[in-house]
């Protein structure tokens, strides 16, 4: 069954300067939850439009980019290795100031939607030898809680009905469609493992479907960033 996401009321837009570039801010509130999110959009640069690929162009106005980015405190603002959140971040906002797109932000999903107490206490059952999923469930905790009906109704809002998701997960895409929204086309986000991450993403891969290749962390690629 469709339905056309939660219910959310969007503020004023401004301007938000950043080291990838300026992108247009809009904090939204999940009317249902009280949650605060974030949508940064930006116009592709001009060079890609007069200099770029014409198919990308007309591709990018007919489905605009999209990633749906969920909250993560550790990997976004301390750029920790555990997972691949921050490098996915920094990758998403780098593609989409330079093709045009919109990144939602999705505060109140903390390791996926079971909080940070409770992410760092599977972080420790980790340490014990359990993967992402088993931690979660030796906690009686979902694998994944995370819900993306207000994600749908901030995109409905903005009249992006239509979009290439920008994400390695299946599970956004099939969430969407559930809410009205039309995944035209799945662009990868996949960056490079990293020792300290391969675990997670090997396990991200064979037990949640993420399509991931996942890079040999033991070459030169381990220390650079995001792949195209």
């Amino acid at each position: 069954m469709s339905t056309l996401g939660g219910p959310v009321t969007g503020g004023p837009v401004v301007q938000l300067p950043t080291r990838f570039g300026t992108f247009q801010a809009q904090a939204w509130i999940d009317e249902d939850s009280g949650a605060e999110h974030l949508t940064l959009t930006a116009v592709a640069e001009a060079s890609t439009i007069t200099g770029g690929d014409a198919t990308l162009t007309d591709e990018s106005a007919a489905a605009p980019l999209v990633r749906l980015h969920s909250e993560c405190l550790t990997g976004d603002v301390f750029g920790s290795y555990r997972c691949d959140c921050g490098e996915q971040l920094d990758y998403a906002l780098e593609m989409i100031h330079r093709r045009g797109g919109t990144l939602v932000y999705l505060r109140g999903q903390e390791g996926r939607g079971i909080g940070l107490a409770n992410k760092m206490r599977a972080y420790s059952l980790q340490e014990a030898g359990a993967d992402t999923v088993e931690a979660n469930e030796q906690l009686g905790l979902p694998v994944d809680a995370r819900d993306y009906s207000a994600a749908a109704g901030i995109l409905h809002s903005m009249g992006l009905n239509r979009i290439a998701l920008l994400s390695n997960n299946p599970l956004k895409q099939e969430e969407l469609s559930r809410h009205g929204i039309e995944v035209a086309r799945i662009v990868a986000t996949e960056v490079p493992a990293r020792s300290e991450n391969l675990r997670y993403l090997k396990t991200k891969r064979d037990r949640m479907r993420h399509a991931l290749s996942i890079s040999n962390p033991t070459t030169s690629h381990l220390t650079e960033g995001p792949t195209s």
